[in-house]
């Protein structure tokens, strides 16, 4: 997914600027579109772009800042799904995020574009498997950096909450939605969530463990266990 998202990215960057709005338009996601041409009965032409505009981004920054994501929750959840379930689980992910985004954002004509939703389902499903694991984060603090550890639940839950908030708030604001897909993170997340529990192969099919996990620390779940056959 990451060198997918980064290709798309070089070709979208090495268009014309008129070549790149073009491709944005057609490939992204506009709410108003995406119901018109349901009720057009276009639905090839209105269902590609729920999957399609995941593999998009406005800049570097955007790339960036995703793909920085997808690589510090992705691999985990990989080898618990399997690569190939693996892939099947993002594209839901993206396509269930984008249709929370439509369905919240019903009249808006401003494209969306990113794969957050679907890193977002991604976060949820490791956040569920992996509920204690302790992630290390940066909280600025003025002009100084602090780094401060968290479960994985933790963190999900303040992640949440700041998705859900501006999320209500817009649907109180009558007018375009336009900047950050707040329901389209929501939907991802859930989506990752609920399917994770599902999708998990069985623990023959997980990656080899380096020799001082579960034996001097943790688990990989994040539970503190002294002992490699407890978890086995």
């Amino acid at each position: 997914m990451l060198a997918t998202n980064c290709a798309v990215f070089l070709f979208q960057a090495a268009l014309t600027p008129r070549g790149q709005e073009t491709f944005v338009y057609v490939f992204s996601l506009v709410p108003a579109r995406f119901f018109a041409l349901l009720e057009a009965g276009a639905l090839v032409e209105a269902f590609y772009p729920l999957l399609t505009n995941a593999f998009l981004h406005a800049g570097f920054l955007h790339l960036a800042f995703n793909m920085w994501s997808l690589l510090i929750f992705g691999p985990s959840v990989e080898d618990r799904l399997g690569s190939r379930v693996f892939l099947g689980f993002y594209l839901i992910a993206a396509w269930t995020a984008s249709l929370a985004h439509a369905f919240f954002n019903a009249n808006s004509l401003i494209p969306a574009l990113g794969a957050s939703g679907a890193i977002a389902g991604v976060m949820g499903c490791y956040v569920r498997l992996f509920p204690f694991a302790r992630l290390v984060l940066l909280v600025p603090v003025l002009f100084y950096p602090v780094f401060v550890e968290a479960p994985a639940i933790l963190f999900s839950a303040v992640w949440l909450a700041m998705q859900l908030v501006p999320g209500l708030i817009t649907l109180l604001i009558p007018g375009e939605a336009g900047g950050i897909a707040w329901w389209a993170h929501i939907g991802g997340f859930a989506a990752g969530w609920a399917l994770g529990p599902a999708l998990r192969r069985r623990p023959r099919g997980y990656r080899p463990y380096f020799q001082d996990e579960g034996v001097f620390g943790f688990t990989p779940d994040g539970r503190r266990h002294w002992r490699r056959d407890l978890w086995e």
